[in-house]
């Protein structure tokens, strides 16, 4: 389930955002989510699912240290700006929540202005915006390409479940696939590393 965290203001689509007390996630909005990416629930559920890992693993391979919590605070954002964008958005949400992601992630590194990108200041503009999003999802979605089969499905799979459920899942994949869990973090680590390096290169930094 997405955590309850705090939503961006309108004025601001994508970032950098201001905190907002005064909403949290509530089960009609969640629904309204799943029901916006598929009328069939399962499915739905599915879609989201999906959504997330892919958040997750481009936020990790960006070096965030929180990427599980800054998914959900970025499919957060996403779910209250939804009513308003349900008419006008069409298509795949990753390259809309890609970008949401990426301001997430520099949120909780503003502490450190060293790791901020120089550009930081310049992304307001709303042609700039669309750029990212599509440069964003077009590299992530590359990078994943670019593994075997094999690989990019133990990598999503990885980032299945929350809290303990995510553990227990964790130690069923290593006994499936014959491996201890400090090997099966290692294959990880390096699956990310090369997602990593891929996304790098894409962006050209």
């Amino acid at each position: 389930m997405v955590c309850s965290l705090y939503a961006q203001p309108s004025s601001a689509p994508y970032g950098p955002l201001q905190v907002m007390k005064d909403w949290e996630l509530t089960e009609e909005s969640f629904n309204f989510f799943l029901s916006w990416l598929s009328a069939d629930r399962d499915a739905a559920g599915k879609k989201y699912e999906d959504i997330r890992r892919r958040l997750i693993v481009m936020l990790h391979s960006r070096g965030c240290a929180r990427a599980e919590e800054a998914a959900d605070e970025s499919i957060n954002r996403f779910i209250r700006r939804l009513p308003k964008l349900d008419k006008s958005y069409e298509g795949d949400p990753v390259p809309y929540l890609c970008v949401i992601a990426r301001h997430v992630h520099l949120e909780f590194i503003k502490k450190e202005p060293e790791a901020l990108p120089d550009d930081f200041d310049e992304l307001s503009p709303e042609d700039k915006e669309k750029q990212q999003q599509e440069l964003m999802h077009g590299c992530l979605e590359r990078c994943l390409n670019e593994l075997d089969s094999r690989s990019r499905e133990l990598l999503l799979d990885y980032y299945k479940e929350d809290k303990q459920a995510k553990i227990d899942f964790r130690k069923k994949l290593a006994s499936k696939m014959g491996l201890a869990a400090s090997a099966l973090r290692l294959k990880l680590h390096r699956l990310r590393g090369r997602i990593e390096n891929c996304l790098n290169e894409c962006l050209g930094e």
